[in-house]
């Protein structure tokens, strides 16, 4: 018995995120574009009161499309009858996810433009960029010899499944990084690889595309003293490596393996002001996530009352 109280049982592999030289300040706007995954800690900056412009193409996962969506917010791109395309009763752009199809080419136009144009400004605000990267397997539209970040479910006959190599997405990125620079030079990036397992492509082939990702995240971060990586694949894969920090589909991961790597991103990229405003923030966040079985009693209002009140306080204090 004395043998087993010595021995201290540590069930989680011990791992310290590398602190960047420069933090993520609270009013400091962010635009975050990548996978899934982006939107779930995307979302979690939007609910702290951050400036956070999510996935403004809608979900990208291979870096190429990535890299084509910033140049459309560089050049503040408008998009016309001649960038996009029907399929099944529906306008679409090869470039952006489903949720930006309309019922007429003018209504798909009218979803792209202005998120685009809101991208533009956001970029040139300064602040941060942060990347994630999903796959580096990637379509090639066969009729336009193009690549698109989304098939739209067309019959994979007319397109062309290739595997970047970690030389074309850096080469495509160092292009893209430089001329992010001359738009703006305070900007910051954030890359991470999505821990989202693509399993349609199998585990070997998803591994064999992790790797690359990594490996060419890592090359550009060497290169660039304003280039950053935060390992959300490592901390779901390599740090909780359990089935219980997924969702049912034993691919997502849950809320707790997102609010575990949320927590570690929190700890190690935001400046000291920003985390103490996050802590006591926290509960205020959950009052106005309260639903209350009756909203017109007195009670409720006053607390919803004394909630308003303790969120300018905050705001005083912090912003």
């Amino acid at each position: 018995m004395a043998y087993f109280s010595s021995v201290i049982m540590d069930f989680i592999l011990p791992f310290s995120v590398k602190k960047p030289l420069c933090r993520v300040g609270l009013r400091q706007p962010l635009l975050l574009m990548g996978s899934c995954f982006t939107e779930a800690v995307g979302a979690k900056l939007a609910e702290r009161r951050f400036d956070a412009l999510i996935n403004p193409h809608g979900i990208l996962y291979n870096p190429i499309s990535l890299s084509e969506a910033l140049t459309d917010y560089r050049e503040n791109k408008k998009y016309g009858p001649k960038d996009i395309f029907q399929f099944n009763e529906t306008w679409r752009s090869y470039k952006h996810h489903g949720k930006f199809s309309g019922t007429s080419a003018d209504a798909c136009i009218n979803n792209i433009n202005p998120l685009i144009e809101k991208a533009h400004g956001q970029i040139k605000k300064g602040g941060w960029l942060v990347i994630t990267f999903g796959s580096a397997f990637i379509y090639r539209h066969k009729k336009t010899d193009q690549w698109v970040g989304n098939c739209h479910k067309i019959p994979s006959a007319e397109f062309d499944k290739e595997l970047l190599s970690k030389e074309e997405i850096a080469a495509e990125w160092k292009k893209q990084i430089a001329a992010l620079q001359k738009l703006n030079p305070a900007l910051n990036i954030i890359f991470t690889v999505s821990p989202v397992r693509y399993v349609r492509d199998g585990l070997i082939e998803n591994n064999r595309s992790k790797g690359i990702l990594i490996d060419a995240a890592h090359t550009l971060v060497e290169q660039h003293d304003n280039c950053f990586y935060f390992p959300a694949y490592e901390l779901v894969i390599d740090v909780l490596r359990d089935y219980r920090f997924y969702t049912e589909d034993m691919v997502h991961p849950n809320e707790a393996g997102v609010n575990y790597v949320w927590e570690k991103f929190v700890e190690s990229f935001c400046d000291d002001k920003t985390k103490k405003f996050i802590e006591e923030y926290e509960p205020l966040l959950k009052g106005l996530q309260h639903r209350p079985f009756q909203e017109d009693t007195q009670a409720h209002k006053k607390f919803k009352a004394d909630l308003v009140e303790k969120i300018k306080a905050l705001d005083e204090k912090y912003l």
